[in-house]
């Protein structure tokens, strides 16, 4: 009994030591966010961002969501939607180089994403936005 609490007491992990209770460690997640950022127009594949870690697939996948909440599939659509409604709102690009712009792989996917998650079409939210 004395030595647990003489362990936790003087135990060699350092305060510092962050808790990630986990998810991925602060360097590793923002690595993986910054590729996704840089790569939004290219196809991105689960195993790509595993990849960049020296993660099994699965792995990856699960730790990603316990440090951000949502799948690494579901954090790509949502910044790739992020940039398209900036292109929308500050662009006069045409619907489709938007989607490309952005990694989508036609105007529909990007309409039926778009439509999806935000209630309304890529042309409308421009419309609205002026």
């Amino acid at each position: 009994m004395l030595a647990v609490q003489l362990l936790r007491h003087y135990g060699s992990v350092p305060a510092s030591l962050p808790d990630y209770r986990g998810g991925l460690p602060d360097y590793q997640l923002r690595q993986v966010l910054n590729y996704i950022e840089a790569s939004l127009a290219e196809e991105i594949q689960l195993a790509d961002l595993a990849g960049l870690l020296n993660m099994s697939p699965f792995h990856f996948g699960r730790m990603f969501k316990q440090s951000m909440g949502i799948s690494p599939h579901q954090y790509l659509i949502q910044q790739r939607l992020e940039r398209a409604k900036y292109f929308l709102k500050h662009s006069n690009l045409a619907i489709l180089d938007i989607a490309l712009e952005c990694g989508f792989s036609s105007h529909s996917h990007l309409s039926k994403q778009f439509r999806r998650v935000h209630g309304t079409t890529p042309n409308t939210f421009r419309r609205q936005s002026i």
